[in-house]
């Protein structure tokens, strides 16, 4: 499990990295001001959770059913957290108004929230 997770997560920090770059320098043509930032937001979350799964993966404190766990939260957090934003923000670009998704962006955003919460418990119950 390890293996995989610190696979994804450095596939995350790579597509991050790509993803931050493409905004900072080809969207800036394209994108408003409040989109770019939205992008970012989408770019860092992204990046956080990254280093998170890293951490995560390289991590003995956690047992393997809970890094399971995490891992499913946290990948399918980004994946409908950032991927909604960048969807949603690049409405210019791709001509396609992706608002019927918007309900996914906080449904992201609480996987994430769950995701610390199970590494959070699964820390907190350990035995010191």
């Amino acid at each position: 499990m390890e293996r995989k997770i610190t696979s994804v997560a450095a596939f995350l920090g790579l597509t991050a990295i790509i993803l931050g770059a493409f905004g900072a320098h080809a969207l800036k043509r394209y994108l408003s001001v409040e989109q770019l930032s939205a992008f970012e937001t989408g770019v860092k979350y992204q990046m956080y959770h990254a280093l998170f799964l890293l951490f995560l993966g390289m991590n003995s404190m956690v047992d393997e059913k809970a890094k399971k766990t995490i891992f499913q939260l946290v990948v399918f957090g980004v994946f409908f957290f950032s991927g909604s934003i960048y969807l949603l923000t690049t409405k210019p670009l791709s001509g396609i108004d992706f608002k019927f998704i918007g309900f996914i962006t906080p449904i992201g955003g609480a996987l994430l929230i769950a995701g610390w919460s199970v590494l959070f418990w699964n820390i907190w119950k350990s035995k010191r």
